[in-house]
């Protein structure tokens, strides 16, 4: 469990410390991503991020599991 814990810890943080560069590729501003602002308040839901980000994921973790 440890050992889980860690590993997700340091996916957590270099996710983290390339978001700037992903963000430069337009990844996180895709067609269908959800924001409304009110007044000062922003809310940002990325749908199609999240789902492009879970297809890649999904494909290289396949791709590496054989």
């Amino acid at each position: 469990m440890a050992r889980f814990l860690i590993t997700l810890g340091l996916i957590l943080l270099l996710a983290g410390l390339l978001w700037p560069y992903v963000a430069k590729l337009g990844l996180g501003r895709l067609p269908g991503d959800i924001s409304f602002t009110r007044g000062h308040t922003t809310f940002y839901f990325p749908i199609v991020t999240s789902l492009v980000l879970s297809v890649l994921l999904s494909l290289v973790l396949w791709l590496f599991g054989r």
